[in-house]
């Protein structure tokens, strides 16, 4: 995962026109969750990744242009499922409140 700074993540170095990206950060209560992790299913509900928020709940994946569905898993929370749509060129953010 790239690192987080303050605001959100850098995308320096990366060349968003080729890429679909999906990136967001993780609360509880307005916080930061850093404890959390964040799954990638395709449509069908197909694990494809997953990745950990980092201390300020930041998390990002490179996916492929399509629907998919975040699930936020964390301690004492309920997950949370959040679908989305990649495109490539497009950042595409997501607050996910736990």
């Amino acid at each position: 995962m790239c690192g987080a700074t303050a605001g959100g993540l850098s995308l320096d170095g990366v060349n968003v026109a080729k890429e679909a990206i999906i990136q967001g950060q993780v609360t509880k209560g307005g916080e930061p969750v850093g404890t959390a992790y964040v799954r990638l299913l395709d449509r069908t509900g197909e694990f494809t990744a997953e990745v950990p928020t980092s201390a300020t709940g930041h998390f990002r994946f490179f996916a492929g242009p399509g629907e998919w569905t975040l699930r936020t898993l964390a301690p004492s929370a309920e997950p949370v499922d959040n679908v989305v749509t990649a495109a490539t060129g497009v950042v595409a953010e997501v607050a996910v409140a736990i």
